[in-house]
């Protein structure tokens, strides 16, 4: 099954434009609509500081520039919208309560796309990724640089439940790359696995697969990332 809707969270800074172009690269790949979502910061977060019944001239202000700023986002983030010139773009400007108008954009995609920043804890969508990974478990894509659909990814494999999931929600990414390599580090893990049969599963859902062992023991999160770099993958 092909991906139909392809999100991407934006709160209308410099991070966004790499985000809607990886967006734009995707989409187009599968010929399915981009939702843009601004998600502003909640006026509705202030409340409990403010308190029950009272609103002094600080607390006014400080929802007044809330607001302002989500104008002034949602206005830079249309200009980003605008550029793409992609017939099938949609935007929207969250309102209150944003967190949960956001969850529902994201259960209602095929998959997430997040800037570097925000994977990293930082800029204004920084606590969004989080919940969208951890409390939604939305399947999600961290953008560093060009998203090629059409280039090599890596699958790490070891034959967990883990990978299993991550591996299956991808295979319609995985069926438009030119090559994937299954990356597997036995010294690293106490698991008994074989990747042929995992190559042998992706090439009868029409996947262009091979297997590749990483040598060498300790943590098996550099080893795989290392051998990434060396095979080519984007992703």
């Amino acid at each position: 099954m092909d991906w139909a809707r392809i999100m991407a969270p934006v709160s209308g800074g410099e991070a966004d434009h790499a985000v809607c172009q990886a967006g734009l690269s995707l989409a187009r790949a599968f010929d399915a609509e981009l939702a843009l979502i601004h998600a502003p910061a909640d006026v509705a977060d202030l409340m409990p500081w403010i308190g029950d019944g009272f609103m002094g001239g600080v607390q006014a202000s400080a929802i007044d520039s809330i607001r302002d700023a989500a104008q002034a986002g949602m206005r830079t983030a249309e200009g980003y919208v605008a550029q793409l010139a992609y017939a099938k773009t949609t935007f929207m400007s969250l309102t209150s309560p944003v967190w949960a108008n956001l969850a529902m954009e994201g259960r209602l995609s095929d998959v997430v796309l997040f800037e570097g920043g925000a994977a990293r804890g930082k800029g204004p969508l920084a606590e969004a990724f989080q919940q969208m990974v951890a409390d939604e478990q939305r399947p999600t894509l961290v953008v560093k640089g060009e998203l090629d659909p059409a280039g090599v990814v890596a699958v790490a494999w070891d034959g967990g439940k883990e990978a299993s999931r991550a591996m299956r929600t991808s295979i319609p990414l995985l069926q438009k790359a030119a090559e994937v390599v299954v990356l597997s580090a036995h010294d690293a893990t106490s698991r008994k696995f074989d990747p042929a049969r995992l190559v042998a599963f992706l090439e009868a859902r029409q996947v262009k697969a091979r297997a590749v062992e990483v040598g060498g023991g300790g943590d098996a999160g550099p080893l795989l990332l290392g051998a990434a770099r060396s095979c080519g993958a984007y992703l």
